[in-house]
C-alpha cells in the first residue's frame, strides 16, 4: 500500500488515508479475505463509535445489536477487535493487548 502511513503494528496513522480499497487491502493482508456486507456494517459501526470518541470493547460490540460475538470472531479471526479496527482504519482500542 503505497502512500498510506501505518505504524509498526499495521494501523493507519492518518484516517484521512482510509478508503474501502485500503480496507480491502488490509483485510487481504490479514487473511480475512473478501469483505462482505456484514464486514462493512461492523466497520461503519466501529468508525462511528471512534468518531464519537466512545471506547471500543468486545462487550460493547456484543451489546451493539450489529453482530453477535460468534459471528464477530468468524468475520475477523485471530483477534476480532484488533483486526476489525485495523481494517476500519482507526486506532487500536486500549482494551486490545
Amino acid at each position: 500500500m503505497e502512500n498510506v502511513n501505518r505504524n509498526e503494528q499495521g494501523y493507519l496513522t492518518d484516517f484521512s488515508q482510509w478508503t474501502k480499497e485500503v480496507a480491502q487491502e488490509i483485510a487481504t493482508e490479514q487473511e480475512i479475505g473478501e469483505l462482505t456486507d456484514k464486514h462493512w456494517e461492523v466497520i461503519e459501526y466501529l468508525q462511528e463509535k471512534n468518531k464519537n470518541e466512545e471506547p471500543l470493547s468486545i462487550r460493547g460490540i456484543k451489546k451493539s445489536g450489529v453482530i453477535n460475538i460468534k459471528e464477530f470472531y468468524a468475520l475477523f479471526p485471530g483477534g476480532p477487535l484488533k483486526m476489525s479496527t485495523m481494517v476500519a482504519g482507526i486506532p487500536k482500542p486500549k482494551s486490545c493487548i
